[in-house]
Parts: structure tokens; C-alpha cells; sequence
């Protein structure tokens, strides 16, 4: 924990970075993946920042928590050591302290039997594997963004993209992150299993599974963290593309301003939803059925209803007035004096004296 700690905050750091680089340049946020109230792309990398911010403060409460089992005897009495002190059990507990001491824990746990409990396992792994749901769920969002020609990954100046077809560039660090993180966040399931199957006070089933186990969750987790930190740092956005798709769905998210500004003229906010219902269908159709370009704005211009407005239209489709406060929102979470800074105040030695991962595929 004490190596993976402060590179997760180094990842965590590269989010914040990015985020706030970003936080005022308007997207189209999604809901059910299809296009809804535009965000920040600096929004959604704070999101993202957010949900390894979580992992980090798991992973830090179960390694401030951690103890050792120390001399507690084989099915933890203490008896074999108090025939040694001569039932001096004052003596016993100050052997503990000098074992947790030099082992560099802060007590030995209340109670144990033979082994300490593997409930300590699965809570470390609790916190561990969560890294790895959250790793899937962040690389996942690169991924279509990468399809949307929006976001892309680091791409190496030689890469090939794809072996079959040499135009490609196919998010493949983020691909192996998220199959690394699949497998990480399923590992708690044989740490469960180990924990529910030590009977009365030990059975030895648990030995093998913990030498596979503990290992590899480490191990996945420290290589999902190189993967990281490597694309955090080189994340890459196309602006013009954001805006362009921004566009097109900006005329149907303008449609409330519209309404409200009849209404403000003296409109009836009934007759105004209904007019816009009956272009935004037609509009949609040109999209969908013709396969042309929303033309709604184009429409409301030459519908007379609208005449009242018709010059205020064009400063309605500004994105940042419908970014609500994206803004803010990145600032008070990742720029400087936010919370990211506070919370990784402990690791910044480490994040700024460590270089970068490097990844070659």
C-alpha cells in the first residue's frame, strides 16, 4: 500500500492538471450515452479525479488501521508465552509492543486465533479492488470518446494504431487498463471466500489461494497505475471537434431559452412549446431521415411566431451560457487551494519528483 498510495495520488494529480487546463471549454454531456445539458471536458475529468480520490482515501484508512498479530500463542491465548514469562502476562504485552514497534505497526489487533483475521484481507482488498472498477469506468468514457474523435490517449510518433488497418488509432492502453481492472476488481470474491471458510480457529485453505492472491492484486494494481498515469498525463483533445458536435445538438438545448424568451415578450409558454415541438420534429427528421444538418435555429428564424426574438436568437447559442457552473465546480475541486491540493498535499514530493510512465505498444 505504502507504493501504491502515492502513485495513485500522482494519477489523481495529472486529472486535477488536465481538469483545470479544461474546465471552462463546453461538451455535450450524456446521459443514457445520448446527447444531454452540456458540461466541461474539464467537468468530466474532475469526475473522474473525484472517483480515485475515493480510492485513495480507502486505501489510506485501511493502512492507517492496519495492525499486526503479533505473539499471541497458536490459537491466540497467549498461553505458550506466559509459560515462557512465567504467567507475567504484563511481560507478554510488552513483547507486543517491541514486535509491533520494530515491525512498524501502531498495536497488534484485540484479538486473533492462530492467524490474524483474514476479515484484514478482504478489507484491504475492498479498498484495493475498487481502483479497479473505478480505472474501467474512467477508461471506458476515454474509449467512446476516442470513437467520438473527441479525446485521445498518448499515441506514440511510430504507433501502430491498428494492425489490420493502418488509419486507426485504437485507445489500446486504455483497452489493457480496463482488462487489467476487470480482473483486479473481481479479486475480492476469493478473499471473501477465503475469510468465510476459516473454521473455529484456522484452516489451512487459506494459505495457497493468499500466495496467488495478495501478490496479484498488488501487482494488477500497480501495473493499472503505470497504465494510468501514462494516459493521464498525455490525454489529447480535438477543440474544433468538441465545438462542431457541440453544435449540433446546441439548437434543441436552446429551445428552453427561446420559450422563456417569448414568455418575457409577453408570450404564452404553452403556445411557445408546442411551436417548438412541432420544428424540433421536423428538424429531426432532416437528421435523421435525410441525413442533413439541424437546421431548427433556421427554422424558428422564418417562423413568424417568433418574429418578436428573431434578433436575439444568434446570442442564444453561445455553449458557455449552458454550462451552468462546470466552471466553478473544476476550480473549487482541482485548481489551486481546492480540495485535490489539500488531500494531496502529503504526496507532493513524489508527484512532482517522479517522471511520467512510459509505455510502448
Amino acid at each position: 500500500m505504502d507504493i501504491i498510495i502515492p502513485k495513485l495520488a500522482k494519477v489523481i494529480a495529472n486529472l486535477a492538471a488536465f481538469a483545470d487546463k479544461h474546465k471552462a471549454v463546453p461538451t455535450l454531456g450524456f446521459t443514457h450515452y445520448q446527447p444531454a445539458q452540456l458540461i466541461t471536458v474539464g467537468k468530466r475529468a474532475a469526475q473522474w479525479a473525484q472517483q480515485l480520490m475515493m480510492d485513495l482515501e480507502d486505501i489510506e484508512h485501511v493502512r492507517k488501521e492496519l495492525k499486526f498479530r503479533g505473539a499471541q500463542g497458536t490459537t491466540g491465548t497467549h498461553a505458550s508465552f506466559l509459560e515462557i514469562f512465567q504467567g507475567d502476562g504484563t511481560k507478554v504485552d510488552r513483547l507486543n509492543d517491541l514486535l509491533c514497534s520494530k515491525a512498524g505497526f501502531p498495536a497488534c489487533y484485540d484479538i486473533s486465533t492462530q492467524t490474524y483475521t483474514r476479515k484484514v484481507d478482504l478489507r484491504v482488498a475492498n479498498a484495493i479492488c475498487g481502483l479497479g472498477a473505478s480505472v474501467q469506468q474512467i477508461c471506458a468514457d476515454i474509449r467512446h470518446l476516442a470513437n467520438l474523435k473527441e479525446m485521445e490517449e498518448p499515441f506514440e510518433k511510430d504507433q501502430i494504431g491498428s494492425s489490420a488497418m493502418a488509419y486507426k488509432r485504437n485507445p489500446m492502453r486504455s483497452e489493457r487498463i480496463c482488462s487489467l481492472g476487470r480482473k483486479l476488481a473481481n479479486l475480492p470474491m476469493d478473499f471473501k471466500d477465503t475469510f468465510t471458510m476459516q473454521w473455529m480457529e484456522r484452516t489451512l485453505d487459506d494459505s495457497a489461494i493468499r500466495r496467488i492472491d495478495i501478490p496479484e492484486m498488488f501487482l494488477l494494481a500497480d501495473a493499472i497505475l503505470i497504465g494510468m498515469d501514462n494516459v493521464t498525463d498525455g490525454l489529447v483533445i480535438y477543440p474544433k471537434r468538441i465545438e462542431a458536435r457541440t453544435r449540433e445538438e446546441l439548437p434543441f438545448m436552446a429551445t428552453e431559452n427561446i420559450i422563456m424568451r417569448i414568455v418575457a415578450k409577453g408570450g404564452s409558454r404553452q403556445d411557445a412549446h408546442e411551436e417548438i415541438r412541432v420544428l424540433s420534429h421536423q428538424a429531426s427528421d432532416v437528421v435523421k431521415n435525410q441525413g442533413g444538418q439541424n437546421d431548427l435555429i433556421e427554422r424558428i428564424k422564418k417562423t413568424d411566431y417568433f418574429k418578436p426574438i428573431w434578433g436575439e436568437i444568434d446570442s442564444m447559442l453561445d455553449p458557455s451560457l449552458y454550462i451552468g457552473r462546470s466552471v466553478q465546480i473544476v476550480e473549487r475541486f482541482c485548481s489551486e487551494g481546492g480540495v485535490l491540493e489539500k488531500k494531496l498535499a502529503p504526496y507532493q514530493s513524489f508527484i512532482k519528483g517522479t517522471a511520467t510512465a512510459q509505455l510502448n505498444v
